[in-house]
């Protein structure tokens, strides 16, 4: 089990999302930054489906009540365990009653910690990722309990690591396709939209990060359609959003891009005032 001793601001237990549920209206969810969360697990030879917690904004602890090994990959939060540092992308030895602690931001948004067997939360349609109105909770809290697998065995425990290059975090390029609406943009606009430096709002959170920049919106109003995360919608006031995990299913404002699952992941990973700019795939 693992006790919560800090909560932070914003951490939560995710894992793939939980899929053919959208015709009731219930959004994906999951993990943001999916190489992240896919690493961790990976460096600990767990299933690619297995709950880890998501961490963002740091100012976070968890104390361990069992053994355990757990690998912490994503953001850069200054991990350190009984206040030693401990590296990412690498499985660490968990002893009882061990602390896990994060500090300084140097780089990155989200971080993940993955532990051996994954988190044992309840799960709700076929999926352990929190999400308000879904599960108990949208976020985890402090006091909380979280349920992991007791019957760890340390015999046979090898290392494993694993090194990613930060320019994953740093590049601001995000690769996209053109959308559905992409072509009521006039020429003027379309160059606009792959020649500005796109600025990540104060208020984006899971459902969508939205952007400063203005891009004139002369369209007229369209018929809502179905959207999914990573599409970008251009807004009447002429902002974009770029849609996210907890998106909704639907939406009635022009659809000019869709990101790939790579550049949603990196996305993931921006903090608020980071510059972006759309790179288009599309032939």
């Amino acid at each position: 089990m693992i006790k919560v001793l800090k909560a932070g601001f914003f951490t939560t237990i995710q894992d793939k999302g939980r899929f053919g549920f959208s015709s009731i209206g219930v959004p994906f969810s999951g993990v943001m930054d999916t190489f992240s969360a896919d690493l961790a697990n990976t460096i600990l030879n767990n299933n690619l489906d297995y709950a880890v917690l998501e961490i963002a904004f740091n100012n976070c602890s968890f104390q361990f009540l069992t053994a355990t090994n757990i690998c912490i990959s994503g953001a850069d939060f200054s991990p350190k365990i009984n206040q030693k540092a401990i590296k990412l992308n690498q499985k660490i030895v968990i002893k009882k009653n061990d602390v896990l602690s994060f500090g300084k931001v140097n780089f990155g948004a989200r971080t993940y910690v993955a532990v051996s067997n994954g988190i044992l939360s309840e799960k709700v349609l076929n999926s352990r990722s929190m999400f308000a109105g879904i599960t108990k909770s949208y976020t985890i809290k402090t006091g909380d309990i979280l349920q992991i697998n007791q019957n760890y065995n340390e015999e046979n425990n090898t290392n494993a690591s694993i090194k990613v290059n930060e320019n994953y975090f740093k590049s601001k390029a995000i690769e996209c396709f053109k959308g559905p609406e992409f072509d009521l943009l006039s020429k003027k606009q379309q160059k606009q939209l792959f020649e500005t430096g796109f600025t990540i709002s104060k208020d984006s959170d899971r459902m969508g990060y939205r952007l400063i920049e203005v891009l004139e919106n002369n369209f007229p109003s369209i018929l809502t359609s179905s959207v999914l995360p990573g599409t970008v919608q251009l807004t009447p006031s002429g902002k974009l959003i770029i849609l996210m995990r907890d998106c909704q299913i639907t939406g009635g404002y022009p659809r000019i891009l869709q990101l790939n699952e790579a550049s949603i992941n990196r996305i993931a990973q921006k903090n608020t005032n980071e510059i972006v700019n759309f790179e288009c795939l599309s032939v």
